[in-house]
C-alpha cells in the first residue's frame, strides 16, 4: 500500500501535533545515532518541547557539550559555512523544487516540438497556425537533429576509414615482408620453376 504523502503545514490539532511530535522526536534521535555510529563523526541533538520543562539531549549532558564545545572553537566564519536555519532550508527546497519544474518544463516542450516536427513532415499537421514561439523552438530541435545526423554520419565514416586504412596496411605489411625475404633470403620468387624445368628439359637428339 502506498504510504500517504504529509502535507507540509503546521498541524492545528493539538492530539495529532503530540502524536506527531513524540514520533518525529525519536526518529530524530533515531537518526543521529545512527549517524553517529555508522560513520563515526560527533553529532547531537537538542529538542525542546512545550509539554516538558527540560529539554531532551542526545546522547548525555556531557556528550551535548562536548560538540558544542568543538563548534565554538571554529572561526566564527567556519561556523555559518554551512549553518542552515528553517528559513534558508525552506528556501533552499523551493529553489529545488523551481529548478526541477524548470527541467521538466524543457523536456515537455522538446517532446512537444519534436512532435510537432513529425506531425508536420508527415503531412498531419500543419504549420499555419503556429505562432513565432513555436516556430524558433521549432527550428532550434530540427537544427539539433540535422547535428546529431551529421554526428552520426561522421562516425560511420570514420569507422568505414579506419577499416580500410587497416586492411590497405596489412597488404603493405605483407608486400614488403615477401620482397624482404628475396633480398635477405636471396629467393628467388621461380627458383623451383626453373630448376623443374631443367631437371625436365630432355632435347631430342638431332638426327641429319
Amino acid at each position: 500500500m502506498a504510504r500517504k504523502k504529509v502535507e507540509f503545514k503546521y498541524i492545528a490539532n493539538d492530539s495529532k501535533r503530540r502524536a506527531t511530535q513524540k514520533k518525529r522526536k525519536s526518529g530524530l534521535i533515531k537518526k543521529v545515532d545512527e549517524i553517529s555510529t555508522l560513520c563515526g563523526v560527533d553529532a547531537c541533538a537538542i529538542i525542546y518541547t512545550p509539554d516538558e520543562p527540560r529539554p531532551e539531549v542526545w546522547p548525555s549532558p556531557l556528550g551535548v557539550n562536548r560538540v558544542i564545545s568543538r563548534f565554538k572553537e571554529m572561526p566564527v566564519l567556519e561556523q555559518s559555512k554551512k549553518m542552515m536555519s528553517q528559513e534558508s532550508f525552506l528556501r533552499q527546497r523551493i529553489q529545488k523544487g523551481q529548478d526541477q519544474l524548470k527541467k521538466l518544463k524543457n523536456e515537455n516542450r522538446k517532446k512537444e516540438m519534436n512532435n510537432l516536427m513529425f506531425q508536420s513532415l508527415g503531412g498531419y499537421q500543419s504549420l499555419d497556425n503556429a505562432t513565432m514561439i513555436d516556430l524558433n523552438d521549432l527550428a532550434w530541435i530540427i537544427d539539433q537533429n540535422i547535428k546529431e545526423v551529421n554526428k552520426q554520419i561522421s562516425k560511420l565514416q570514420g569507422q568505414e576509414g579506419t577499416s580500410s586504412n587497416n586492411n590497405r596496411v596489412a597488404t603493405i605489411n605483407e608486400e614488403q615482408a615477401q620482397v624482404d625475404n628475396i633480398i635477405n633470403g636471396d629467393v628467388f620468387p621461380f627458383e623451383d620453376a626453373a630448376n623443374n624445368f631443367q631437371n625436365d628439359y630432355c632435347p631430342t637428339p638431332f638426327n641429319p
